[in-house]
């Protein structure tokens, strides 16, 4: 079995990308960016282990995408690290992040043929133009712009993480360690795309996202209860009668919420919100809708399209199709006119004819976030 494991640190939260969508969920064709990055990196040596430290709050998700060992990254690169690291059990580890989209395979080779060479073996970049420190020239000949991937003697990496903090990559930290650390020439397609020439240059290597959408489906009902506030779609019923629920029983968010965690793949509201858990006891689900519209945003999507069809008995939902479908555009921050609320009975029929509850059936329609077209990636 190969002594080398490789490890993916894609757990940061993207905050010098620019953009809402995370850059690790950039889609390249219909692949997360961090899963593309990771096998393409795997596919360039038999490593004994392939591991992915990703967000906690996006775990359960990226799961559904990969083989790897998907684990709990930590607040920062270093954390994520230490908590990869753990995972480990080969005597080297080659390490990159997420970022570095187009790492050529001719690096990480030339990497992996200087394993026994030093602690750790770390691509760099030299610099062609002046530089310039604290208003001194200093020599550009020493100045070395440090890329990842690097590959590390797991030993020596371990006890200068448990000795050392605040270092943005393995070759300083165990370098301040006093370890020893051996250079290659790294290479520009190696570069992370939050930098200026991988937005304007790397970007246009990768496959465009997949243009086509995704639908899903959500339907829940709640029967009524007197003495409870009564809301749908966020908007306050004129009536002396709510719902029966763990939460503020907003029927038509509960349902909506389910058909966009459909179309994205993302599980159902039962597994969100628990009504085991007392957080949500009473909750008001504005924030519970918020709180999707926020995750679907990070991992990649835009919401194009929501379709909703209440079945009430009662109370009359016309007077209020209007003003529902103004609230719930400005919680998925898409025009009003993307948003249709339908109202029908069921003509005296089962439990809504019987007027003991409310049922609402909602579809809705996702895309890719195209970061093809968006100006402030390509500008």
């Amino acid at each position: 079995m190969s002594d080398i494991s490789l490890i993916v640190l894609s757990a940061g939260d993207s905050s010098r990308f620019g953009v809402k969508t995370k850059k690790q969920w950039l889609r390249v064709g219909d692949v997360p960016l961090w899963h593309y990055v990771t096998t393409e990196l795997a596919s360039c040596y038999d490593f004994a282990d392939v591991i992915v430290a990703g967000n906690a709050n996006e775990l359960e998700f990226m799961y559904k995408f990969s083989n790897a060992k998907i684990i709990k990254g930590g607040s920062t690169r270093e954390a994520s690290l230490i908590n990869a690291l753990q995972y480990v059990t080969s005597k080297y580890v080659l390490v990159s992040d997420a970022a570095r989209a187009c790492v050529p395979k001719t690096l990480v080779e030339r990497l992996l043929s200087e394993v026994e060479k030093a602690d750790v073996v770390a691509p760099y970049l030299g610099v062609s133009d002046t530089v310039i420190y604290d208003e001194d020239v200093i020599a550009r000949e020493k100045v070395k712009l440090i890329q990842t991937p690097q590959l590390s003697l797991v030993s020596a990496l371990n006890d200068a993480l448990l000795k050392n903090s605040g270092f943005n990559d393995e070759s300083s930290i165990v370098k301040a360690n006093g370890g020893s650390v051996k250079y290659i020439q790294g290479d520009l397609k190696a570069e992370k795309l939050t930098s200026s020439f991988a937005k304007n240059s790397i970007l246009s290597l990768l496959t465009p996202p997949f243009g086509g959408s995704f639908s899903g489906t959500g339907f829940d009902v709640h029967a009524f209860e007197e003495g409870k506030p009564m809301l749908l779609g966020g908007v306050v019923i004129d009536e002396s009668y709510g719902f029966k629920a763990h939460s503020d029983g907003d029927v038509v968010i509960h349902a909506l919420i389910d058909a966009l965690l459909g179309a994205a793949g993302a599980g159902d509201i039962g597994e969100w919100f628990p009504d085991t858990d007392k957080r949500y006891k009473n909750a008001d689900s504005t924030k519970m809708l918020e709180e999707i519209c926020v995750f679907l945003t990070k991992v990649g999507y835009e919401i194009v399209h929501c379709d909703l069809t209440v079945m009430a008995q009662k109370p009359k939902i016309s007077p209020y199709k209007q003003a529902i479908s103004k609230r719930l555009s400005e919680i998925l921050h898409i025009q009003a006119a993307h948003i249709n609320v339908k109202a029908t009975t069921t003509e005296g029929l089962g439990f809504v004819g019987r007027c003991e509850g409310v049922a609402v059936l909602a579809q809705a329609t996702l895309k890719y976030y195209d970061w093809k077209s968006d100006e402030n990636i390509n500008r």
